[in-house]
């Protein structure tokens, strides 16, 4: 299989970001340049019989300091931001080629064909807290429940299922794609967070303006946040 990073012009090159920042570090110095031309302009030409006092002084200057200091801090954050973005996309390329459990409640079944081996793609279950009973639901296409899973008591974490491919009565079941809902409770059959994590191959990475996107093929597109466990190569 042949997998391709992809960038398009929504990135933020580094040029750019240094373009911004000296543009900002350029207008910060001539609205200082003129506050300050306009200040002593006003101390040359006060009354002298009411000149400015202490207050006024102290008060302008503070407000040309405060100005400065906005800009500063905004330049900083442009150079965080583009070192943040430079650093993520870094970590999307190295994830190309990488197994992945990410959001999802499907499944599928195949058979191989030089083997007669059943395969079942990975899927996970990510519990949110530590829960006392676990139940992992599978269906099939038409929606109808053919296996149901009592994984017990589960600690906070990803857990993997492990479905043999067969129903409740043991009966192996056809090749084709399946659905699977999650269910926890704790101690007190209250409900406790957990996901159907579902899996897919990174084919590629590609940025747009809700940032890195990993490309898992027929999967579609998600985020770099949404991938709850890399399972390797």
């Amino acid at each position: 299989m042949t997998t391709t990073s992809t960038v398009n012009n929504n990135t933020p090159t580094g040029a750019a970001a240094g373009a911004a920042s000296s543009g900002s570090a350029s207008s910060a110095q001539s609205l200082q340049d003129q506050f300050l031309t306009l200040l002593v302009a006003q101390m040359n030409n006060q009354d002298p019989l009411n000149p400015m006092d202490n207050y006024q002084l102290t008060s302008q200057l503070a407000q040309i300091s405060t100005v400065q200091g906005v800009q500063d801090l905004k330049s900083v954050m442009q150079t965080i931001s583009s070192q943040v973005d430079l650093g993520q996309s870094m970590d999307a390329v190295s994830m190309i080629g990488k197994h992945v459990l990410f959001p999802g409640n499907s499944l599928k079944v195949d058979t191989d064909a030089a083997t007669g081996t059943r395969v079942m793609t990975p899927v996970g279950v990510d519990v949110q807290a530590d829960a006392h009973d676990v139940v992992v639901k599978i269906s099939d296409s038409t929606g109808r429940v053919v296996r149901t899973m009592d994984l017990g008591a589960q600690d906070a974490g990803i857990v993997a299922p492990n479905w043999d491919g067969k129903d409740d009565s043991g009966n192996t079941m056809p090749d084709g794609k399946y659905t699977f809902t999650v269910a926890a409770t704790d101690q007190n059959g209250n409900a406790v967070a957990a996901d159907a994590l579902t899996y897919g191959q990174v084919g590629g990475v590609s940025y747009s303006t809700q940032g890195v996107r990993l490309d898992l093929g027929l999967a579609g597109q998600v985020s770099m946040l949404d991938v709850r466990k890399v399972l390797g190569s």
